[in-house]
């Protein structure tokens, strides 16, 4: 009976493909997404897989007025849940995130913190953030 665990399991493969989804949540709005690590096509918004190529792949708002190029901190965010599936900050990101309003321990750059593993995801854009693109619409 011990082997038919294995084959039970592989029964579930059938899930298998669940086991390498990637789902972001964007709050406040409470919009989830969810894809295939390594298939969200990629539209040169920052780098490859980062949480501002998902938003914008997925048409939600995360301002990016640097185009992606890690120049400025409009797409600035907090990684509320699943910062071990991003990639980790380099320099260039702190010294950047330096000057960022609202400036929090979990604070990353949508265009830099790029999803490298499968898992889920939770991400904040702050208020100063989402008023600005609100005001943008006047």
């Amino acid at each position: 009976m011990a082997e038919e665990k294995p084959k039970g399991a592989g029964a579930a493969t059938e899930e298998a493909p669940g086991e390498n989804l990637v789902q972001v949540t964007f709050l406040p709005e409470g919009k989830t997404i969810q894809f295939e690590h390594g298939k969200l096509h990629y539209e040169h918004h920052g780098k490859e897989q980062s949480l501002l190529d998902v938003a914008l792949n997925y048409d939600l708002t995360l301002d990016h007025a640097c185009g992606g190029n890690c120049a400025c901190t409009t797409c600035h965010i907090w990684v509320k849940e699943g910062a071990e599936c991003l990639s980790p900050m380099d320099d260039d990101e702190a010294d950047r995130l330096d000057m960022a309003a609202d400036l929090q321990l979990n604070s990353r750059l949508g265009c830099q913190a790029a999803i490298v593993k499968p898992g889920k995801v939770v991400v904040e854009i702050p208020a100063w953030n989402r008023n600005y693109v609100s005001e943008e619409h006047h």
